[in-house]
């Protein structure tokens, strides 16, 4: 029996990688953060600095950074976060299932 790679199968069937559809689905969840209240419990979570020193070693990798590389990839910015439309069109680009999706 021949293997089939899942690039290929994921090709065929018009599905993303799962790499682009977490990238997606981090940018909609901090999208829906930036767009909350200042004094809410995600938005202050957020921001929040942990008082202390690092350990030794490479830096572990943190939620802001990995948020910095999708909007990097994405060519969004969080200001654009307030047009809920604009961030959501920016956004999402996996899946073109997600193009047809309407919510």
């Amino acid at each position: 029996m021949d293997r089939i790679r899942n690039d290929a199968i994921r090709q065929k069937f018009g599905v993303a990688p799962i790499a682009d559809k977490m990238r997606e689905a981090r940018l909609r969840w901090y999208g829906h953060v930036l767009r909350g209240k200042e004094d809410s419990v995600r938005k202050i979570g957020l921001e929040l600095e942990v008082a202390g020193k690092r350990p030794r070693g490479r830096p572990k990798q943190r939620w802001s950074d990995t948020l910095h590389k999708d909007m990097k990839v994405a060519g969004v910015h969080p200001d654009q976060a307030q047009d809920r439309e604009r961030w959501r069109r920016n956004t999402r680009r996996a899946d073109p299932a997600t193009m047809r999706d309407k919510r």
